[in-house]
């Protein structure tokens, strides 16, 4: 139980906020150290306790991480899915740098529920974009993109290692996205794709698969996301 006095602000909320303060302003970083419990009830004059309480919470928000043995660090900024945006604007929203790897771009004709799913036939060519989406020098989510072959001839030779795909669509094409119909769940990764992110074998990741509508209200991307769990938030907002 956390007391008031005087409606006064617990010490523990006051140790929360000096050390967002200290990541807002940038004088801790990404990957940085963060006081111990014991440099912190010292420098706050407050139990161990209560150091530990802010901690504890903060490690809860995602704001830092506790490594055993190591001490606690500034957790690298998550990226939360509560508006559709292309990654590379979710990513300079949050001021990260994205780099694309292009793993593969290909013309496929057997995926048939796809197809059905963008609203061709069966049978239907659709263009296959491939990448892998790392903030800085780290992988933190593999995405597939399918869309018409026969709309959008011209995406199989696109540099979509270096420009963003909805930007390319509405400035190449003329297609702006509007809304998706998204599902979600979890998975494990396999060998492979364990090896582009980086992670071990089996690490749980979150998955995300998007049928993407343009301002027409035609499905006009099938998008399906690998994204790191410890680095990928999804946001709801219910009301009664």
């Amino acid at each position: 139980m956390v007391i008031h006095v005087n409606g006064a602000e617990p010490a523990y909320r006051r140790i929360q906020n000096a050390i967002r303060q200290r990541i807002d302003s940038g004088r801790l970083k990404p990957g940085d150290v963060v006081d111990s419990e014991r440099e912190l009830a010292k420098a706050h004059g407050v139990s161990l306790m209560t150091a530990r309480h802010a901690l504890a919470d903060l490690a809860r928000e995602g704001v830092v991480e506790r490594r055993h043995g190591a001490g606690t660090f500034v957790a690298p900024p998550k990226i939360h899915f509560n508006k559709l945006l292309s990654y590379t604007e979710q990513m300079t929203s949050l001021g990260l740098a994205i780099h694309s790897k292009l793993v593969s771009s290909s013309i496929v004709s057997r995926e048939h529920e796809i197809a059905a799913r963008l609203g061709l036939t069966p049978t239907s060519r659709l263009v296959r974009i491939e990448r892998v989406r790392s903030a800085g020098d780290e992988p933190v989510a593999h995405e597939v993109c399918y869309l018409s072959a026969e709309e959008f001839p011209t995406l199989i030779d696109a540099p979509l290692d270096k420009i963003s795909l909805f930007k390319l669509l509405e400035r190449e094409c003329g297609i702006v996205l509007a809304y998706s119909d998204d599902e979600i769940d979890a998975t494990l990764a396999d060998h492979r794709i364990a090896e582009l992110l980086d992670v071990p074998r089996g690490e749980p990741l979150l998955r995300m698969r998007q049928l993407i509508f343009s301002t027409k209200g035609r499905a006009t991307v099938y998008a399906m996301g690998l994204y790191r769990s410890g680095r990928h938030t999804l946001r709801i907002r219910r009301f009664r």
